[in-house]
């Protein structure tokens, strides 16, 4: 079965044209019928559009625990560009706390199916 990620291929191509190069925070989740719970999180600098769904479902191949999407954040320096690993390792721990708190809050960012789809949570999945 062929994994286009057609969504996220537009995605980042769009992001990328709206802030230049960027610092893409990403948290993994696993869907269940009652809670979207995170279980890896890492962060990419983002540094031309040509990021592809098909390379990062690679990358996330050797993630711990089972994922069912994921959600990418983006944050910029205040000159623009990516952010600095330290600041990046920082507002990735805050992205953590903030879906730990509200699992709605990964409608907040751009929330993808393994398939590279957009997707979004509903109140009825949003267990904490």
């Amino acid at each position: 079965m062929a994994f286009k990620g057609l969504d996220f291929d537009a995605w980042v191509k769009a992001a990328f044209a709206e802030t230049g190069a960027f610092t893409a925070l990403i948290v993994l989740v696993e869907i269940t019928d009652a809670d979207a719970k995170p279980v890896a999180s890492t962060f990419l600098h983002v540094i031309g559009d040509d990021v592809a769904w098909r390379q990062l479902r690679k990358l996330f191949a050797s993630a711990p625990g089972a994922w069912d999407g994921a959600v990418f954040f983006t944050a910029t320096s205040s000159d623009g560009g990516p952010i600095e690993d330290p600041l990046a390792r920082i507002e990735l721990r805050r992205v953590e706390q903030m879906i730990d708190d509200d699992r709605l809050a990964l409608n907040e960012g751009a929330f993808f199916d393994r398939r590279g789809r957009r997707m979004r949570i509903d109140e009825e999945g949003a267990g904490a």
